[in-house]
């Protein structure tokens, strides 16, 4: 039986790599996108829903639809986030609140409604980003996004706790990617989004410990 992986933000950049990739490996793939647009996936074993994380009514109606489809969820991976702030020197408010709303408040109860229906020993994998780690900022800039990436970690840690011998669960440093997420990362990038979906998927295939804190672009233990 394929196993049945949801990621969340699978329309581009990262996401769409990881459902492509994950595709070609037999597993169902269950994508979610702000306006349910995927150009470039076309497979039966691929399914999409409309997903904003920033709205409850919105997380609510993918949760219906999810359950109505779906008896259970072998992995789940939170890549879907936005940085609005990213190399901004001073948060603005509207930004701010957004960021959180995506990237720490919707993440959260997405994922809270869903560990029910993930099977034991299932898999829950945040992209987080060493932009999040207290100990190596030593910059001013981007101040929503750094902290929601915090945040998350933290989430990743009660998880952890919570599930401890039910599920593993960890954050991951996607490395520094070409995506649009930022311009200064489409013209100075380390990875495309296909390399950095691969190192995380070696990853999601690894015997790792839950709660762990991988940097996939130098294979290494990231401090919190």
């Amino acid at each position: 039986m394929n196993k049945v992986v949801l990621i969340t933000g699978a329309s581009k950049g990262i996401g769409l790599a990881l459902a492509e990739k994950m595709l070609n490996d037999n597993f169902i793939v269950i994508g979610t996108s702000r306006n349910e647009e995927f150009k470039g996936i076309i497979h039966e074993n691929f399914h999409s829903f409309q997903l904003d994380l920033s709205k409850e009514s919105s997380i609510d109606n993918a949760h219906r639809k999810i359950f109505k489809n779906f008896k259970q969820i072998d992995i789940l991976i939170n890549n879907a986030g936005i940085g609005p702030d990213l190399d901004v020197n001073y948060p603005d408010k509207k930004s701010f609140d957004k960021t959180f709303q995506v990237n720490v408040t919707g993440t959260v109860f997405f994922t809270e409604g869903l560990v029910n229906i993930m099977i034991s020993n299932g898999l829950i994998v945040n992209i987080s980003s060493k932009m999040g780690v207290i100990s190596n900022c030593n910059r001013i800039d981007s101040v929503a996004y750094r902290m929601s990436k915090s945040a998350l970690n933290m989430y990743t840690k009660i998880l952890a706790n919570r599930y401890k011998d039910k599920l593993r669960i960890a954050s991951i440093h996607p490395g520094w990617v070409k995506t649009t997420i930022a311009e200064d990362n489409i013209i100075n990038g380390n990875l495309s989004p296909e390399q950095s979906a691969l190192n995380i998927i070696d990853f999601i295939y690894s015997d790792f410990k839950s709660g762990a804190y991988w940097d996939t672009e130098s294979n290494s233990t990231l401090l919190w």
